[in-house]
């Protein structure tokens, strides 16, 4: 899905898989950011910075190991995050944001805005 652009200096861009039609860019950037946790994977890096598997497992209440795992690699896969080894003894990983996915912050923050103005607590 991405394109590897010839070394013209320009940062390497996703392709609109749909062209022609004017909501790919929308649909597009939805396929990449709307999978259920992948907005609330990005704020946590956001706000936190660089953090470890476990460190996101927690920040990321509610995910799983397994579904955190698959949504970090398909992030890293579409180079919006990441991963460095640390250690290999005791194996340890850090991921953080890469331009493209601290990019996403004003999106991002304008959905934790949206959010805020409009959702309420569930009633007990």
């Amino acid at each position: 899905m991405v394109d590897q652009s010839a070394g013209d200096g320009a940062p390497d861009e996703l392709e609109v898989w749909c062209a022609g039609e004017d909501w790919c860019p929308v649909t597009t950037t939805a396929s990449l950011i709307c999978r259920k946790w992948h907005p609330v994977i990005v704020h946590r890096l956001l706000e936190h910075g660089p953090s470890g598997f476990n460190e996101l497992k927690t920040d990321v209440d509610g995910i799983s190991s397994k579904v955190l795992s698959d949504s970090l690699e398909d992030l890293e896969e579409n180079e919006l995050v990441a991963r460095e080894i640390l250690s290999e003894k005791p194996f340890r990983v850090q991921y953080s944001l890469t331009d493209r996915g601290a990019s996403l912050e004003p999106i991002i923050v304008e959905m934790r805005d949206w959010g805020l103005e409009h959702l309420t607590e569930p009633a007990d």
